[in-house]
């Protein structure tokens, strides 16, 4: 089979691993060859996700290269997929890569932290916000509708048998900025408060009084597994959005995103009474936004 051009998030982190466990053992790409039986030209697609490697190769390499049993070990066998198909290829005809490898990473988290500065966060949208968000940027109608059916598939690891924990850091811009118009807002801050009923989502508002913090104006989120090493951050950009993966972009968001939540307002708690709400917290601000509308 030819190497592949346009390896996904995926099989290029896959790939990274490899090399940096090789690496890290010592081994030349000659030897990683000797191991698989293969030529030196093979190893060096493995390491870029151009070319995939078996289960049971990956579980002989992993041997050789002195990566111990435990999650680590667990997780990159995990993204040996044989096929690598998911429900997400089905919009292969409209959906680009990078919009395909998020669903695909998020398909495989445990856990999805994020943070917005002005429009609420896709996975927390209703389909007419989302259609008026994706509507502002595409052109062709068709598209924007498939975009927003896409948008909607996502959200489904959410609420399936095996749902992700889910933070989110809202800023209040995203609460003031109108979408679609009033009627939509409305509803979008009601989906906020009755998605917020979920025991594994949790939403917080970033107040403008709590003032300027350096990752304020950015958009971000941090995909987080049962291994801390695979762990990944996605930075959305017009033209060019990018995956990290280093250790140090990982624990720098990480920091990023828990002191956001810190100086945030309390999480959103539908359940509370309203007499509970002695001090000011998400929920009471969601709801001063959303009955001035």
């Amino acid at each position: 089979m030819a190497p592949r051009t346009n390896p996904s998030e995926r099989q290029r982190r896959l790939g990274a691993e490899l090399r940096k466990l090789r690496v890290g053992a010592g081994l030349s790409g000659e030897r990683a060859a000797a191991i698989l039986d293969a030529d030196r030209a093979r190893i060096s697609n493995i390491e870029t996700g151009r070319i995939d490697v078996s289960r049971n190769r990956l579980h002989k390499v992993l041997q050789e290269y002195g990566c111990p049993p435990g999650p680590y070990f667990d997780g990159l066998m995990s993204m040996a997929q044989e096929n690598g198909k998911g429900w997400w290829d089905g919009f292969n005809d409209t959906i680009g890569p990078a919009a395909r490898d998020l669903a695909e990473l998020e398909s495989r988290s445990t856990v999805l932290r994020t943070h917005e500065p002005l429009v609420i966060p896709g996975m927390l949208q209703t389909e007419e916000y989302a259609r008026a968000v994706l509507g502002a940027t595409e052109d062709d109608p068709q598209r924007a509708d498939r975009y927003t059916e896409f948008r909607m598939a996502r959200q489904r690891v959410l609420t399936g048998d095996s749902p992700v924990t889910y933070r989110a850091v809202v800023h209040e811009a995203a609460l003031h900025t109108q979408v679609g118009g009033s009627v939509v807002m409305r509803r979008q801050l009601l989906r906020l408060m009755e998605i917020s009923r979920l025991p594994h989502v949790s939403v917080q508002v970033y107040p403008f009084e709590a003032g300027i913090y350096s990752a304020h104006t950015q958009s971000f989120v941090l995909y987080g597994s049962n291994a801390p090493e695979l762990d990944t951050v996605y930075l959305e950009h017009p033209t060019n959005s990018l995956f990290l993966r280093d250790a140090e972009h990982l624990n720098g968001y990480a920091k990023m995103f828990e002191r956001l939540s810190r100086l945030a307002l309390a999480p959103v708690d539908p359940e509370s009474a309203p007499e509970s709400h002695a001090s000011r917290d998400s929920l009471s601000l969601i709801q001063h936004v959303m009955y001035a509308l």
